[in-house]
């Protein structure tokens, strides 16, 4: 699987900054490590994808922190759209598929 393929880059919009701060103490640093960081787990978000292409990510952060990350991409930049911890029930399918190596990005 090679859906990051070609993106160079993030481009950050003030209010998901905000957002991913306000609500879940997520900084756009953190953001980013997860995509360094591999294994991740990516996959097509179909449900929230009527008007563009929406994924979502699986990852840790380099001080080891678990996020769940919904992106885009727009003009081959990565643009995160919602970040937050990851929840039970995602540490789960994380562990399960980095084991299995089923929808995992090395």
């Amino acid at each position: 699987m090679k859906r990051l393929l070609g993106l160079e880059g993030f481009d950050w919009n003030e209010a998901n900054l905000t957002k991913n701060w306000e609500k879940h103490r997520v900084t756009p640093w953190e953001c980013e490590q997860v995509f360094f960081n591999l294994p991740l787990v990516v996959a097509e978000d179909s449900v929230h994808s009527t008007v563009e292409a929406r994924y979502y990510v699986l990852g840790r952060t380099d001080a080891e922190r678990r996020l769940f990350l919904v992106f885009t991409a727009r003009k081959r930049r990565i643009r995160v759209i919602s970040a937050r911890g990851m929840s039970v029930k995602e540490r789960r399918t994380y562990d399960e598929q980095v084991k299995t190596k089923t929808d995992v990005q090395e």
